[in-house]
C-alpha cells in the first residue's frame, strides 16, 4: 500500500491533495470510506498534480537541495543558541530542545511570540513527551529564518540566568 500527498514532495502545502495505490480488494475499501468522507480535490488542485507529476522531477530535485540548505541553516542556528537540534530526517520542521531555558514549551512559544514576534509550536501539541521541546518549521526564506532566528537570539539573551 502506498499512501502519499503532494505538501512536501511537490511542495504544494495547503492543497490538501494525496492520492493511494494498493491491492484492488484493499483500495475498494479505501473508496468506500472516501467517499463517506469527502466529495472529492477542487480540480485545479488535480490539474496541478498531474501536471506535477508529469512534468516538475527536476523542480523537486532542486527544491530537495534549496530544504538541505534551510534544514542546515536553522538546526545549526538552534545549536549556536544553545538549544540542542538534531538534524531532522523527515518533513520541513526542526524539534530543538528548550529545556535549557527552563520554560515549559507553552511558555517559551508564548513569550517569544509576544515579545518577539515569532511563532513557534509547542512540544506538548505532539503529545506529552513533546514538553521541552518546539517545533520550528524552515519552508521559509533564507532572510526569514535567519531574522527568526536573531530573534530568538535576542529572546534568549534577555532570559535571566540563560547561558548559550
Amino acid at each position: 500500500l502506498v499512501v502519499n500527498g503532494f505538501s512536501k514532495t511537490f511542495s504544494m502545502t495547503g492543497w490538501r491533495l494525496g492520492y493511494a495505490c494498493g491491492p484492488k480488494p484493499l483500495m475498494e475499501q479505501i473508496v468506500k470510506i472516501h467517499q463517506y468522507m469527502i466529495m472529492c480535490a477542487p480540480t485545479t488542485s488535480q490539474y496541478a498534480a498531474v501536471e506535477a507529476l508529469r512534468n516538475c522531477d527536476d523542480a523537486v530535485e532542486e527544491m530537495l537541495e534549496e530544504y538541505d540548505v534551510r534544514r542546515r541553516l536553522i538546526v545549526n542556528g538552534f545549536n549556536k543558541l544553545g538549544l540542542t537540534c538534531r538534524e531532522p530526517k523527515g518533513a520541513f520542521y526542526a524539534f530543538p530542545s528548550i529545556q535549557s531555558t527552563g520554560m515549559t514549551s507553552d511558555e517559551f512559544c508564548e513569550k517569544l511570540l509576544t515579545s518577539k514576534h515569532v511563532a513557534l509550536v509547542p512540544g506538548t501539541a505532539f503529545g506529552a513527551s513533546g514538553e521541552g521541546f518546539v517545533r520550528a518549521s524552515y519552508c521559509y526564506s533564507h532572510n526569514h529564518l535567519k531574522e527568526a532566528l536573531k530573534r530568538i537570539g535576542e529572546f534568549l539573551d534577555e532570559l535571566p540566568g540563560y547561558r548559550k
